[in-house]
């Protein structure tokens, strides 16, 4: 997933989609332990996401807070 396609989302496809990924990455990292785990890689892949997902909607989250700060001051 690119982080263009993130930034496209709402907040709660975001939150949605960050659970989906943990679970998923709870499921590799579980067939990674019992051997069944055919591309190492993909624990990698949906780390990265993870990470770009919590980057956005934390950058988000600052953007409104500035919004409403900058509305009070006004």
């Amino acid at each position: 997933m690119k982080a263009k396609q993130v930034r496209e989302k709402t907040h709660s496809e975001l939150e949605q989609k960050l659970f989906s990924l943990k679970e998923e990455l709870f499921n590799l990292r579980y067939q990674a332990k019992t051997g069944r785990l055919e591309k190492p890689s993909q624990i990698r892949n949906v780390k990265r996401d993870i990470a770009r997902i919590n980057t956005i909607m934390n950058e988000n989250s600052k953007e409104k807070l500035k919004d409403r700060t900058t509305k009070a001051q006004s």
